[in-house]
């Protein structure tokens, strides 16, 4: 018999991913008028990491309005920042009012995206479908592999073992021995929901955060009615939130003393109201400046950490075997079962060696572990493709949500140069990335980022925090809300950016 061939469709846009930046995505084509688009996700639901992180007490650390979509404000949060539950439902519900179903592919996960010259198109390979696109949209976002930790002898273990963003619901961890490996993002939410059941609780710590009150409270079903009576309400509670953000936090990032000083003494009152023992306050104070890492809220961390059943170690992890774990003092602790709260694989993901730009090397080649990017979007030697929600663009003091839609209106601005124009292609130039750069570098390198004394995922191989924005997030708006072929990068005067005509794959005379 005669294999099957793989279907094979042709559409305008490709998108990677049904996370909140591909949800967005598909509706900002959809309201341009443009619904000749795919969006695929390699798991068997949309929701990205509102659909992988279930662990306990999973919640957001941005205010619920600001993280929203502006095109789709919901009246239905119940309290200031939102649980997962309740952000996976929203995504769904903005899934169904666009009526964006029929366009999502899930359980199809792509392979290789690959620019063809001689066609100027991407080409996709998912199994068994081969999908041929003009425009690809790479909104797989950099939360997406967890990283375990490279410890000697952690394949030895025997016990129960998984990371946090793959929370096993099947593991009883009542009355055991629990090892918690890493104190950041996600172990200062699930750590509390987990210390009232266990016997005992390891926490392994190797760099304290910084961490503040989560001014967190329930929404009420009287304000819940007023923002549903009156939608201009949520417009304004959501702006507030963006300019609290970008009045307040964002000013540590970017290295102002004064607010720095403010946020440290904040930060260090409520350790020691929280925490009476002089030596773990030592151990939880932590040794770089505030914003350097991401900064932390969260009511219950501290309290849960005094608990006489809970330990936290800051010695080094030197060795894991299959009942224990031994830290380089020598010192040997048996655990009955090991979470790993280790964040992700953010600068060498997945998505990174898939994708291949026109000379045939991949993202990850290309960067070499320095990402290079154009307003944290378009990258020269891609053609045609738009990146969201990563290198470039991360954020530390707002919502990454708010930086998507800024992308989701530039790319939009592209397709409808390309359609008025005749333009088939279009490709940013190296002259335009260098230029950016240079203008972006003495910002990032005057930040926090680079100055505050930590090691974290914000940084790239050289130490370069050239993954993150600079600047707040209603100018990042406002530099990205137009689409124009010859671009003015400040400080370094007009820079071509490179076209191509509709049907051709070589660059314009």
């Amino acid at each position: 018999m005669t294999a099957q061939a793989d279907e094979q469709v042709r559409v305008r846009v490709a998108v990677i991913g049904a996370g909140f930046s591909g949800i967005g995505v598909g509706v900002y084509l959809t309201r341009a008028g443009i619904n000749d688009f795919l969006i695929l996700e390699r798991s068997s639901e949309i929701g990205g990491v509102w659909r992988d992180n279930t662990y306990p007490g999973a919640a957001c650390d941005t205010p619920s309005q600001l993280y929203s979509f502006s095109f789709a404000p919901s009246v239905s949060w119940h309290s200031s920042y939102g649980r997962q539950k309740e952000i996976f439902a929203y995504q769904q519900s903005v899934i169904k009012q666009f009526d964006l179903a029929d366009r999502i592919r899930t359980n199809h996960d792509v392979s290789d995206a690959s620019w063809d010259c001689e066609r100027g198109v991407w080409i996709l390979q998912c199994h068994g479908l081969t999908v041929i696109a003009d425009v690809l949209a790479d909104c797989a976002g950099p939360l997406v592999d967890p990283a375990m930790p490279d410890i000697p002898g952690l394949g030895s273990f025997k016990g129960p073992l998984f990371h946090s963003a793959r929370w096993d619901h099947g593991i009883d961890l009542r009355d055991k021995a629990v090892a918690v490996i890493g104190t950041g993002a996600s172990s200062i939410q699930f750590v509390p929901e987990i210390a009232a059941s266990v016997d005992r609780l390891l926490v392994f710590q190797r760099t304290a955060p910084w961490v503040f009150p989560k001014r967190d409270r329930t929404i009420g079903s009287k304000e819940l009615r007023a923002l549903r009576r009156v939608p201009a309400l949520v417009r304004g509670v959501r702006a507030m939130q963006r300019l609290t953000n970008d009045l307040t936090r964002y000013r540590v990032l970017k290295g102002d003393t004064e607010m720095s000083r403010l946020a440290r003494r904040a930060a260090l009152k409520n350790l020691a109201k929280e925490v009476p023992d002089p030596r773990l306050r030592a151990l939880l104070t932590p040794n770089f400046e505030v914003g350097c890492k991401r900064m932390l809220l969260s009511n219950d961390w501290y309290a849960t950490l005094v608990k006489p059943h809970v330990y936290v170690i800051a010695t080094a992890i030197a060795e894991i075997r299959s009942q224990s774990i031994v830290t380089a003092d020598g010192r040997e602790r048996n655990v009955d079962a090991i979470i790993c709260a280790t964040g992700f694989k953010t600068l060498d993901s997945r998505i990174g060696q898939t994708i291949h730009g026109r000379d045939g090397r991949s993202l990850a080649q290309h960067w070499a572990d320095n990402p290079m990017t154009y307003r944290g979007t378009e990258i020269a030697g891609f053609p045609n493709l738009y990146r969201f929600a990563s290198a470039g663009s991360g954020l530390g003091h707002g919502s990454m949500i708010w930086m998507s839609e800024a992308q989701a209106t530039h790319m939009i601005a592209a397709l409808r140069f390309m359609d008025v124009h005749g333009v088939g292609t279009v490709e940013v130039s190296g002259e335009a990335v260098n230029a950016y750069i240079a203008a972006v570098n003495p910002r990032l390198a005057a930040s926090v980022w680079a100055t505050g004394g930590c090691h974290s995922w914000y940084q790239d191989a050289s130490g370069s925090p050239s993954t993150m924005w600079p600047g707040t997030m209603i100018e990042y708006s406002r530099l990205l809300a137009e689409f124009v072929p010859s671009d003015p990068v400040t400080g370094a005067g007009p820079v071509e950016v490179q076209t191509t005509r509709a049907n051709g794959g070589g660059k314009d005379e």
